[in-house]
């Protein structure tokens, strides 16, 4: 953080600028549907990725009108100061100083726009982490522990799924009794004691099938689970689903994990052709590549599988260890021929 002190017509600014980054995060139970104040239809759970950040600094000048400037990998980006704008105005009773000032946001993410990778998620959640820095010289130091929660929960209000970017390894964002803390209001990191060894060690290399604009938004798409007819009973599954998967993360039953991941990503996008309008944001390469994977599993038994985000991209999940060359090999020769550019962004979860 630098602080500065401007003298201007009589009156001081007080200028001060800090810097965070904050990763994205990828789904295993997923989260589609959403109630009022981003609250979550079902409880989620994912693996936060170590290099895919978003790099923020924020720029606070204090005693200037209210107002947002935005700039992303270096150009102003008018609709998203906007954005950005609002979400302030939604979260001032939780910061009460953050009217007060003007507001300098430059901001860049490590991976491609439109990959598949949550930027809304890293994005916010590196915001969420400069206003935390900035509410310290306000209210005075907190906890480490409590200012990831309270930017958890303002991350929460920008993006739902920016919450669980706060943390790394698995996290859960919802509020379930197989969780011990677990709350729809902010995420919290699932118990390291509690989890096999063979699942904290990841790779997610994720294939752009298709980089671009989605034809239907993620906020569209939650917004159509509120008349899907499948949509209470997807919820319900996703609560069960936490059953199975504590036992799974427990032991380290693989096979089990692979199941229960994949069928939630196809889940995910079975609710969207369900919707009214219904929509499918896969594409051909999209069932291709899932379809080679489930040959390449049949064949050599070993542990590729897939998850997806809403969108045609395909994240590429393995364990790191004595398959992780054979593995990787088969992705470079038979999958990458699939994507756009042979467009791959990889990446790893490690606690």
């Amino acid at each position: 953080m630098t602080t500065q002190f401007i003298g201007k017509e009589n009156f001081t600014i007080h200028t001060q600028t800090v810097s965070e980054s904050c990763p994205s995060n990828i789904a295993l139970i997923k989260y589609w549907g959403k109630y009022d104040n981003q609250i979550p239809a079902n409880p989620s759970i994912s693996y936060t990725l170590n290099h895919c950040k978003t790099n923020t600094t924020m720029e606070f000048l204090a005693d200037e009108p209210f107002s947002v400037q935005t700039f992303l990998a270096g150009n102003e980006e008018v609709k998203f100061a906007e954005k950005i704008e609002k979400y302030f105005k939604n979260i001032e009773q939780y910061l009460p100083w953050i009217l007060k000032g003007k507001y300098i946001i430059r901001t860049e993410n490590t991976f491609p726009h439109s990959s598949g990778i949550a930027s809304s998620a890293s994005g916010f959640g590196a915001i969420a982490k400069c206003l935390m820095a900035l509410d310290e010289t306000f209210t005075g130091k907190t906890s480490e522990e409590e200012s990831l929660r309270k930017a958890s929960f303002l991350a929460r209000l920008g993006s739902g799924s920016a919450c669980r970017s706060l943390y790394n390894g698995l996290i859960v964002w919802g509020e379930t009794e197989e969780v011990q803390g677990s709350s729809d209001l902010f995420a919290v990191p699932y118990p390291e004691t509690e989890i096999h060894e063979v699942f904290k060690s990841f790779n997610d290399w994720v294939l752009l099938i298709h980089e671009g604009q989605k034809s239907v938004s993620s906020t569209v798409g939650h917004g159509l689970m509120n008349t899907n007819p499948y949509a209470e009973r997807r919820f319900q599954e996703a609560r069960e689903n936490f059953v199975p998967m504590k036992e799974i993360l427990k032991s380290g039953d693989m096979e089990s994990f692979i199941k229960l991941v994949e069928h939630e990503a196809l889940t995910l996008h079975a609710m969207m052709m369900m919707s009214d309008p219904a929509f499918i944001l896969m594409k051909t390469g999209t069932l291709e590549v899932i379809n080679k994977i489930w040959d390449f599993r049949r064949e050599t038994g070993l542990p590729l599988f897939f998850t997806l985000d809403a969108g045609a991209n395909v994240h590429l999940l393995f364990p790191s260890g004595d398959s992780e060359e054979q593995i990787k090999t088969f992705i470079e020769a038979e999958l990458l021929q699939h994507t756009q550019k042979n467009g791959v962004v990889k990446d790893v979860m490690r606690f």
